[in-house]
């Protein structure tokens, strides 16, 4: 994986794509192999100690805190001066375009608004890698097409290796850098979105799959 890139995992439902991120992450053990991150070897390596962000299906955001809270979190948990807390938290408002919203509550905001909260408070920790399973899939079809285009900017912005999860192959194409397609529990091909995209025009004659071809 590039540093700094953009990799989607695309692919049935499971077909191990999101067991591959909870083992990035340090949420599950690999049966075998290895994990690296930042050039350290960190298979074993606990969760809180391999400084990668990770933003779930449901966003997990508090609902007893406000959205400064909520991107505070990890901030407070590492024991930071409240002085340097209060500026990372406003930086981040300010790039996710919240800076508004910095007393409201999670129910007060749209399901975009949580999206952007939730990834806000995964970045707050200036993590080496950023995972993101399946980050559109609580919003509706005109929210995800913005949140794509939105996606792509910030991580242009913040220049962290981000590796994310979707079911939708036109969406992996158009946002990453690189995709791997993923069959059966293991990875089917990788390569640059504009290759992956011709290979899938091939095998369908567009970028979604049939629906036999999915159950088949």
């Amino acid at each position: 994986m590039q540093n700094n890139g953009l990799v989607a995992l695309v692919g049935e439902s499971g077909s191990g794509k999101s067991t591959l991120l909870r083992v990035l992450a340090g949420l599950d053990l690999p049966d075998s192999g290895k994990i690296w991150i930042g050039g350290k070897e960190s298979t074993f390596l606990p969760t809180q100690e391999r400084n990668v962000g990770f933003l779930f299906q449901n966003y997990a955001l508090f609902s007893h805190m406000n959205v400064f809270e909520n991107i505070a979190f990890g901030l407070r948990v590492r024991k930071l001066h409240s002085s340097n807390i209060d500026e990372r938290v406003y930086q981040l408002l300010q790039l996710v375009q919240l800076e508004r919203f910095a007393e409201r509550y999670p129910h007060q905001l749209s399901g975009g608004q949580r999206q952007r909260v939730a990834l806000a408070r995964a970045l707050a920790i200036e993590p080496k890698l950023l995972i993101l399973d399946e980050p559109f899939s609580a919003v509706d079809i005109n929210v995800r097409k913005e949140l794509r285009a939105w996606l792509q900017n910030l991580h242009n912005q913040v220049e962290i290796t981000t590796v994310f999860v979707t079911h939708d192959y036109q969406e992996a194409v158009e946002i990453a850098h690189d995709v791997a397609l993923f069959t059966k529990g293991a990875v089917d091909r990788i390569g640059p979105s504009d290759d992956i995209a011709n290979l899938l025009i091939d095998r369908w004659g567009s970028l979604q799959p049939h629906s036999e071809e999915i159950s088949a």
